[in-house]
């Protein structure tokens, strides 16, 4: 067992700090952060910004003052050194040619191209390597790119707010706003981390939503020199009834428009649309499943789900939830009032169970954080 020292726990806790400044930007690749240390001074430090721009190891070898300072440091980085070639340059080498003596690493890289290989290449270059140092915390920096990387799909949030009485709108459909403003920046923070938010077509129609991020409004982090992006944002349309005027499409940001039958078009369409064709289930939706296969594919690591009740419902009774959110303001909406979800479990022991772990206030509101139970 590997005998870390308290400067190595200090020097890995600012790599993962590094690499939380790369949450909202980082996309496709995993959020990393990494440090260079020599006895015991902090050289440089970096993180990866974003698709294309440095990874971490490499931007903190570039902020060294002399980049021979790098020959004997340590290297404490949160996640396995790459070791192919993809939009920058293998890690590894970086390190190797800078002269590296010992890299501390808090996990394994899940990436079926690495997976090891990075570790087995600076060993046998003689670079000391000690892996395991803060391992949970950083495996949670990085859930969706671990869920896509071994299990092939994005993780999925569900996002909803309600009354306390547990409603969604009044009964003529009246919905804004329920919860106030700070519940609503919080959303817009869940927002930006993702890689995509997912809504279905009946929520297009009744409320018009934008589904994008207003970084300014919600104070959101973005790391300097990287132009600002939005999450793509998936319509699920089974019939095609998408309006030419959804707010939405006039909206700046990617759109993927998700039907279940051929012969539509984007003809007149504004905006960035794409269409995919997807396979329906057998109540004639999307198949959920395969849509979460179909997003991984397009490097989608993370999806947040903001829909009404039916789709939030199917996600759960599929079993597809990784992480829920919920926000409940103070208020009640009554009886007649719409419920939060569409579930209606024949048996209470069929009823799906949910693990809470967390509670907090936002403004006024509360928001419940909950993990699905699916055993």
């Amino acid at each position: 067992m590997i005998e870390f020292t308290d400067f190595d726990r200090l020097a890995m806790w600012r790599s993962l700090q590094l690499a939380s400044a790369g949450i909202n930007s980082t996309r496709e690749n995993p959020r990393v952060g990494a440090v260079l240390t020599k006895g015991s001074e902090f050289l440089a430090e970096g993180f990866h910004r974003a698709p294309g721009f440095p990874h971490a190891e490499v931007e903190a070898l570039n902020a060294l003052n002399d980049v021979t300072d790098a020959f004997g440091a340590t290297c404490y980085v949160t996640l396995e050194p790459c070791s192919y070639q993809g939009r920058t340059g293998p890690c590894v080498e970086a390190l190797i040619d800078a002269g590296i003596e010992r890299v501390v690493a808090a996990m394994e890289d899940p990436n079926p191209r690495v997976s090891g290989s990075g570790f087995a290449i600076l060993r046998q270059a003689g670079v000391k390597v000690d892996v395991g140092l803060c391992s949970e915390e950083a495996r949670a920096m990085n859930p969706g790119f671990i869920s896509r990387m071994t299990r092939g799909r994005p993780i999925v949030w569900v996002k909803n707010a309600a009354s306390l009485d547990g409603k969604i709108a009044m009964a003529d459909g009246e919905s804004q706003w329920i919860t106030g403003d700070s519940a609503r920046q919080d959303v817009q923070r869940l927002r930006a981390r993702v890689g995509a938010v997912v809504t279905g077509i009946e929520t297009v129609l009744v409320d018009n939503p934008r589904l994008t991020v207003r970084h300014d409004e919600a104070t959101i982090d973005w790391p300097d020199q990287v132009p600002v992006t939005q999450p793509l944002r998936v319509i699920l349309d089974s019939q095609g009834r998408l309006p030419l005027d959804a707010a939405l499409c006039l909206e700046g940001g990617p759109i993927l428009w998700v039907t279940t039958k051929s012969g539509f078009n984007l003809e007149g369409r504004l905006g960035d649309i794409s269409h995919w064709e997807a396979p329906a289930d057998a109540k004639g939706r999307v198949d959920l499943t395969v849509l979460l296969l179909h997003l991984a594919s397009l490097g989608i690591n993370e999806i947040l789900v903001e829909a009404g009740a039916t789709l939030s419902s199917s996600f759960i009774e599929i079993g597809l939830v990784d992480k829920g959110v919920l926000y409940l303001a103070p208020k009640f909406l009554g009886q007649p009032a719409r419920s939060l979800y569409n579930l209606a479990p024949a048996h209470l022991a069929d009823a799906p169970t949910v693990f809470i772990s967390e509670v907090r206030k936002v403004g006024d509101d509360l928001r419940l954080d909950w993990i699905l139970r699916t055993e």
